[in-house]
């Protein structure tokens, strides 16, 4: 383990919309600039989040639906399905990045998104790659197509977005495991390319692609009295 990166790895369990947004706020509050990097993985409850520039009441009949389970993410792009897929989280300093673009730290993340998906036997680009895919922005996450969204086959599968502030770079995506019903909104699932995955094994697979891509020692942690704090704040509206 000489010279490898360390990173906390944080396994949480399956949440809600609302839960899962509050805990990446509560790492972003509490992270400081020399802390060391934080990975986490985890699940939901059938629910849906919006971008941060997004109105939930826009999408009252998806608030129906989802009997409310809905948060708002920290941060933007469209409207993303959850129940289905497995997630991650990234926090790191932006010391670690220093001298590269937004699109081209955007670019060194994903590295470890397309090494999964080539270990489990599938070929991925990215859209601005991709001669037959268009780019273009749309209100659900699914349906539009940005300059580093993963392309399978022709097709988009799961999202990711990032953020930035002076001392971290945050960058969370979704990876849809299971198909739902046939609705471009909800996008394509690993089910979809004839790959079954559980949470348990494409958890252990994401975690074997990110040590590769980023030479990478994770430690397991769970969340630290002042995250468990800034949690608890975020969720009595405090």
């Amino acid at each position: 383990m000489i010279n490898k990166k360390k990173f906390r790895l944080i396994l949480t369990d399956c949440n809600s919309a609302k839960t899962n947004m509050a805990i990446d706020k509560a790492l972003t509050l509490s992270y400081k600039k020399d802390d060391m990097p934080i990975l986490r993985f985890y699940t939901w409850e059938n629910s849906f989040t919006i971008g941060l520039g997004q109105n939930i009441e826009n999408y009252s009949s998806l608030k129906t639906i989802y009997n409310d389970n809905y948060s708002k993410r920290i941060t933007g792009g469209g409207v993303l399905f959850h129940g289905h897929d497995i997630s991650y989280s990234l926090l790191l300093s932006n010391d670690e990045f220093a001298g590269l673009s937004v699109k081209e730290s955007y670019e060194r993340i994903c590295q470890f998104l397309l090494q999964f998906y080539k270990d489990i036997g599938v070929s991925p680009s990215f859209a601005k790659d991709s001669e037959s895919i268009q780019l273009k922005k749309d209100e659900f996450c699914q349906v539009g197509f940005e300059a580093y969204d993963i392309i399978v086959n022709g097709n988009k599968i799961g999202g990711n977005a990032q953020k930035r502030n002076k001392k971290l770079i945050f960058q969370h995506g979704s990876i849809p495991l299971y198909k739902t019903k046939e609705d471009e909104k909800m996008g394509i699932s690993l089910e979809d390319l004839n790959i079954n995955l559980n949470f348990e094994d494409a958890q252990k697979k994401l975690i074997k692609a990110f040590e590769k891509s980023f030479d990478a020692q994770l430690i397991l942690s769970q969340l630290t009295q002042n995250e468990n704090e800034n949690l608890k704040k975020i969720l009595e509206g405090k």
